[in-house]
This record gives C-alpha cells, sequence and structure tokens, in this order.
C-alpha cells in the first residue's frame, strides 16, 4: 500500500507532485481524486496518507522528529541487503530499530565508509561545487525532498564519505537540517536556502 508523510502549510502541499508520484495517484483515478481533495482542503500540519484501492486515508501526526543542531550516530543500514530506491514505509519497519529520540541515525554502507541516508531523511552532500546525491543503486527509500533536488538543481551521484563534514539532511516534512559538528560544518548557507526556496516553490494546492 502506497504511503507517504507530508507537511500541509497555508501555500499547500510541500513537494505536492513528488507526493503524487509516491502515492501512484496517476493508476486509480479514485484514489487520484481523493488526493486531489486532500490537497485543497486539508488544514496545515504534517499528515501520513495511505492510498488503497479505491481512494485513499490521511491522519495527522506530530511534527518531524528533526531539529537543526541535533547530534548524529552511525549505524550499518538495516536494509543492505536490497538495491536502489526503495518504497517509503510507516511503522512498523525495520527502520524503527535505528531510531532514537533525539539523535539522528546516519545510515552506512556495511564496512562503514559511505553514508547512504538518515533514519529519517535522505542525505545530501557538498563538493564545492555541487550538490552530492548517493549513486542510485544504493539502497534507500526513495526520497521526495531528494528527487526534487535532482529534477531542479545542480548535482552529482557520488558516495558521500562517513568523514563528510558537508553534509545535509533533506525531506518533505521539516525541509533541510543541519547537524551538529562536525558534520554540517561545510555545507554552505546559501545552498542550503537555495533548496529551501525550491521546496517553497513546489509547495501547492491543487
Amino acid at each position: 500500500m502506497p504511503y507517504t508523510l507530508c507537511r500541509v502549510t497555508g501555500g499547500g502541499v510541500v513537494l505536492w507532485d513528488y507526493h503524487a508520484r509516491r502515492l501512484e495517484v496517476e493508476a486509480d483515478p479514485v484514489a487520484r481524486e481523493a488526493f486531489l481533495r486532500f490537497g485543497r482542503d486539508a488544514a496545515p500540519g504534517v499528515w501520513a496518507i495511505w492510498t488503497e484501492p479505491g481512494g485513499m486515508r490521511a491522519e495527522p501526526r506530530p511534527g518531524s522528529r528533526l531539529r537543526d543542531g541535533m547530534p548524529a550516530r552511525m549505524l550499518p543500514s538495516p536494509v543492505l541487503d536490497r538495491a536502489g530506491f526503495l518504497p517509503k514505509s510507516c511503522s512498523p519497519s525495520g527502520y524503527d530499530r535505528v531510531r532514537l529520540d533525539g539523535v539522528a541515525t546516519l545510515l552506512t554502507s556495511a564496512d562503514g565508509r559511505e553514508t547512504l541516508e538518515a533514519c529519517c531523511a535522505a542525505v545530501v552532500g557538498w563538493d564545492g561545487g555541487r550538490i552530492v546525491c548517493p549513486p542510485r543503486r544504493r539502497p534507500r527509500v526513495w526520497s521526495t525532498a531528494e528527487a526534487a533536488i535532482r529534477d531542479h538543481l545542480l548535482t552529482r551521484e557520488a558516495e558521500i564519505p562517513t568523514s563528510c563534514d558537508a553534509l545535509l539532511l533533506v525531506n518533505a516534512v521539516a525541509g533541510t537540517c543541519a547537524l551538529a559538528e562536525p558534520h554540517s560544518r561545510s555545507f554552505p548557507p546559501e545552498i542550503r536556502q537555495r533548496i529551501e526556496a525550491l521546496f517553497a516553490r513546489l509547495t501547492k494546492r491543487p
């Protein structure tokens, strides 16, 4: 059952088109119409949404667990037996065991050398000229935020080493999140602002 977690503001659903893609609403006219009604009428806040045969279901959720300056730890990814982008799943899931309140868990390759994603967000880096996204074949959740960045900003694919000090967490609910030292030390504030401005432009009501 396709699932997403989205944020609604006064301007609409943040990353609307990408949530529609994740929910696969184009494949089901009834679900598509239900999602359109949600987009027009939903109150501001965070919402969990599932599409199901013959429609969709939406439930309010608390705000994001992410906050600027939060500490980070590293653990091997719980989906290393998979390859490429994975559908987002709601709790309970294999990601529950790597989440810790107040801490961002950076999920790594089996050898601990490469950062793939975080426990509740995508991870992007900065190489001095472009935003860096993990290679597509790396196992991780398909991220609405990463997809929007790939489609609209200058990026390249490359391994993001766990030693990187230019990380930024991105998702549709929090937007962007800079971690405590040293993980986000070298991510340029102006590039972060560009990402946030992009998410604002991609917020809409249908």
